[in-house]
């Protein structure tokens, strides 16, 4: 079964190993008719997104953002759908974001370094290609050094919560994301849910503050997790949606766009809540 709706997708602008251009084209080919590009803490590839798709009359951009917050020890991920790369207010607030980031990798590499592992900040710099530094290109970086099998390993072994290498980073509450992402006139949903041990309260704290939308829809739920999802996101009165999460990374976990999605429906749902 392919669907046309894909509503997070990375790029590199910051993970992603793909550039607008090339997503875009990829997702042409896969016959998506909306999508929503959603980078960690950056608008930067919008732009470029938007030229392309005018050779691709077919298919409409929803701009977005996701961003991290931390509840308790876990980490959770919010999406904000149709904000304004242009605004300039908004992006002085993602810049520091990404500031912030790159000085959390350039901790995490000195911690490898201690540990062993010969892996360097000027590499890491490169293989974010100009786009916002995240953990998974350090994470790609011990990779390529042969440290690991998979950039998962990374997280699990070093760089994730609680690892030997994890720096933390300067503290978002999910209520925070939700009511920023409203602020500069987004419509904020949360990300693959099931990342956090409490769903259902947490998208119950969280409607109150402006949530609109959950992710019901994602790349490795199956049908009992997509119903249960489906039922929680119905009793709070917010929009199923969801998308791939494609990076282009080629881990074993990685669904290719078209092959995952929401409804056709709910993706015009938010559509039509975007500016006129």
């Amino acid at each position: 079964m392919s669907f046309t709706v894909d509503l997070h997708l990375h790029t590199t602008a910051s993970d992603g190993t793909l550039t607008p251009t090339q997503l875009v084209k990829l997702l042409a080919e896969n016959g998506l008719k909306l999508i929503a590009i959603t980078d960690h803490d950056s608008l930067e590839g919008i732009p470029e997104a938007k030229a392309e798709l005018v050779k691709h009359p077919g298919m409409t951009l929803i701009p977005g953002v996701e961003i991290s917050a931390d509840i308790d020890d876990s980490e959770v991920h919010v999406l904000g759908y149709h904000l304004d790369e242009n605004n300039p207010e908004l992006q002085k607030v993602l810049a520091h974001f990404r500031k912030g980031r790159e000085g959390r990798g350039e901790k995490m590499v000195a911690k490898l370094n201690e540990m062993g592992f010969a892996i360097t900040w000027e590499r890491v710099v490169e293989l974010a290609q100009g786009g916002a530094i995240a953990r998974p290109h350090v994470a790609r970086a011990l990779l390529e050094k042969g440290y690991i099998t998979e950039l998962r390993e990374a997280f699990d072994k070093y760089i994730g919560r609680g690892g030997p290498a994890y720096v933390s980073r300067e503290k978002m509450s999910p209520a925070d994301s939700v009511e920023l992402i409203s602020k500069f006139g987004g419509i904020p949903v949360l990300a693959h849910p099931t990342y956090t041990k409490d769903p259902e309260s947490l998208v119950a704290s969280l409607v109150s503050k402006g949530l609109a939308g959950m992710e019901v829809y994602y790349k490795n739920y199956n049908e009992k997790t997509v119903n249960w999802l489906h039922d929680i996101a119905k009793r709070h009165g917010l929009l199923a949606l969801g998308g791939s999460d494609y990076h282009a990374s080629h881990e074993s976990d990685e669904v290719e766009p078209g092959l995952v999605g929401p409804p056709a429906e709910n993706g015009q749902r938010l559509l039509e809540m975007g500016p006129r």
